[in-house]
């Protein structure tokens, strides 16, 4: 087995590690061997940290290099210190202690430092693809990835897109798609040149096959993303919102969120009674990311997780990883803790869990 496409036990950790180290050789040759989707995988959060290691190292020594001379590389990353980027490697490696969801966000600047130019991004895209789809049992038998385009000193948001999909493009298209992400706390006019490019680039036969919201639950005003979700739509693009992932955010922004028509929803941790039905009666597939929402404290349990209504009501659900770099789990982990007897995981069949298989890739956008 490629060690490197399927993360060893020595490099899991959390809920999920345990559940796997619960399964016997069979169990664990069965949920290698089922077919099943990664659709809730963000590029950023699930690079290995032997990449971020050897991106920091070579990052560290072109800042020496240029801090003494008139280079523009200095500011080809955003203005994050040297201290910074290592204290965030060595943070990812260490493992993280999430509190809360809004300890995850703070991971991020030394990662965006390190792939802030086309090649540091190309690579560390590769090695993200590899890590899903390559080896002897790869973790998924379809990924979407989502990212946010990012502009730089070294890159527009069109070259960091094209710079992506280069990458995925190496694989089948049965295999890989791009999803673009755009964050609550961008501006109207990123928010237009980031659906606008997703757009052109699908009509261009470029592989971008959604379009997602993400970014800090608690910021900015969902209403000013209507017309471009609308027009993404009318593009063709699938549609997916991160949606109610903490207490703070509101019913009605909820509602408003569901109004739009998403075909998924990501984590859709804290919907109300009204909320609920509108998603069981559209059918709305749920991206269930079990480890992040234990972590992340917005789940208390795995028994109090909201997974088991969706399980007893067959509605469509995928299991995702959601950021296999802080969270340190994958895909093959996150299924262990649905086969995996309580209280190590949810108990489900054998049969259960290949439907659960099924049904992610049932919900992948085309």
């Amino acid at each position: 087995m490629d060690v490197f496409a399927t993360p060893s036990m020595a490099e899991l950790a959390g809920p999920a590690a345990i559940a796997l180290g619960t399964l016997s050789p069979a169990q664990t040759l069965f949920l290698q061997s089922i077919p099943k989707a990664e659709l809730h995988a963000h590029l950023n959060g699930s690079i290995p940290i032997s990449t971020l290691q050897e991106l920091a190292a070579e990052y560290l020594l072109s800042q020496s290099s240029s801090s003494s001379s008139s280079s523009t590389t200095k500011s080809q990353a955003p203005d994050i210190s040297d201290e910074s980027v290592l204290l965030g490697i060595e943070t990812l490696k260490a493992g993280p202690v999430l509190s809360e969801i809004h300890d995850f966000f703070s991971l991020f600047p030394a990662i965006y430092a390190l792939t802030s130019t086309p090649t540091a991004l190309s690579r560390a895209t590769r090695a993200v693809l590899h890590t899903f789809l390559d080896g002897a049992f790869p973790q998924c038998t379809y990924l979407e990835l989502r990212t946010t385009p990012r502009q730089t000193a070294s890159m527009s948001r069109e070259l960091y897109l094209t710079t992506v999909l280069d990458e995925l493009e190496r694989y089948d298209a049965d295999k890989a798609g791009l999803i673009v992400s755009l964050d609550r706390r961008m501006g109207e006019d990123v928010i237009e040149e980031c659906v606008r490019l997703a757009c052109r680039l699908k009509e261009e036969g470029r592989r971008v096959v959604g379009l997602d919201l993400c970014g800090d639950p608690t910021a900015g005003d969902v209403q000013v993303f209507e017309p471009y979700f609308a027009e993404a739509k009318r593009a063709g693009l699938g549609l997916t919102l991160h949606i109610a992932e903490t207490v703070q955010n509101p019913p009605e922004e909820t509602l408003k969120l569901l109004s739009y028509n998403p075909d998924r929803l990501g984590h859709a941790t804290f919907l109300n009674d009204e909320a609920i039905a509108i998603v069981l009666e559209k059918r709305m597939c749920i991206e269930i990311c079990l480890s992040s929402n234990l972590l992340c404290k917005t789940v208390p349990t795995l028994e109090a997780h909201h997974i088991l209504q969706y399980l007893k009501a067959n509605h469509p659900i995928s299991i995702c990883t959601d950021d296999i770099l802080p969270f340190r789990n994958s895909l093959l982990a996150e299924y262990a803790l649905l086969l995996a007897r309580p209280p190590y995981g949810l108990g489900l069949s054998e049969e259960q869990v290949r439907r659960v298989g099924e049904m992610s890739l049932e919900a992948r956008f085309r």
